[in-house]
C-alpha cells in the first residue's frame, strides 16, 4: 500500500482531495445545519479528511480512493464543526 504524505489522501491526487475537500465540507456543513463559503468548505473538508484518517488508522479502519476518502473526510470534518460548535456555545 502506497504511503500517503500529511497533505495528501491515499488515492486520489492534488485535485481529487480539494474535489474531496469540498464535497466533505459541504456535506458536514449540512449536516451541521451551518453556512459557509467555497473556500471553508474546501478547507473543512481536507482538515477533516487529516482528523478522519488519523482517527480511522487509529481504530485501524481502512480506506482508499475517492469513496473511502469522502467518507473518512466527511466523518472528520463533522467532527471538527461539532467540535467548534461546542466550543462556541461554551463562550
Amino acid at each position: 500500500m502506497e504511503q500517503a504524505g500529511l497533505l495528501s489522501m491515499p488515492g486520489v491526487g492534488f485535485f481529487g482531495m480539494l474535489i474531496i475537500g469540498f464535497l466533505a465540507g459541504y456535506v458536514a456543513e449540512k449536516a451541521m445545519n451551518r453556512d459557509h463559503g467555497l473556500l471553508t468548505n474546501i478547507l473543512v473538508g481536507i482538515s477533516g479528511s487529516f482528523v478522519g484518517g488519523t482517527l480511522a488508522g487509529v481504530l485501524n479502519i481502512q480506506f482508499y480512493g475517492f469513496a473511502g476518502n469522502l467518507v473518512v473526510a466527511v466523518a472528520g470534518a463533522v467532527l471538527i464543526l461539532w467540535f467548534f460548535g461546542r466550543a462556541q456555545k461554551a463562550r
